[in-house]
């Protein structure tokens, strides 16, 4: 399990106000509280400049909600789709974390719970985006053939003997 600290601003997503998962932290009683999030391929269709081209991921919140602070564990899990780097066709990557995110500073010094307001949507969309590999390609043999011929054709198998002198 890793652990990061987030500085919620109280409208930080635009996105935010049409979806059913922000969470008024106002209107919670303090305690603990549960919240069931489903990413799909309409959320991820929405989302501007995002690599996830579609998926479905399930994500569950616990919200340790007290005074002063809260406490909010994440986990995903599910399938996202991405284009490999390879021969750009679509390809899975399976999703499986959890994070957890606390409300105030790595020093609990200062309180930070100054939003109202939490995005469990985009909180579990982070945590599915920290998790997608610099480079995705397919496993060896599964890219898309013809893409695969093509690259071969434009290798360069014999080096220029010039080059090899340096």
């Amino acid at each position: 399990m890793s652990f990061f600290f987030c500085n919620f601003a109280p409208d930080f997503a635009s996105m935010s106000e049409k979806d059913h998962y922000m969470i008024d932290l106002s209107r919670l009683p303090v305690g603990t509280h549960q919240f069931d999030i489903q990413l799909d391929d309409e959320f991820f269709a929405s989302l501007e400049k995002s690599e996830i081209l579609s998926g479905t991921v399930v994500a569950k919140a616990t919200l340790n909600l007290r005074e002063e602070d809260y406490q909010l564990k994440i986990a995903v899990h599910g399938t996202v789709f991405v284009v490999c780097d390879r021969c750009l066709d679509p390809m899975p990557l399976e999703i499986n974390d959890e994070q957890e995110i606390f409300s105030e500073d790595e020093e609990g010094q200062q309180p930070i719970a100054n939003s109202q307001r939490l995005d469990l949507s985009w909180l579990a969309y982070e945590i599915v985006s920290i998790n997608i590999p610099i480079v995705h390609c397919h496993q060896e043999g599964e890219c898309n053939k013809q893409m695969e011929l093509l690259l071969h054709n434009h290798l360069c198998d014999d080096l220029d003997p010039e080059i090899d002198n340096l």
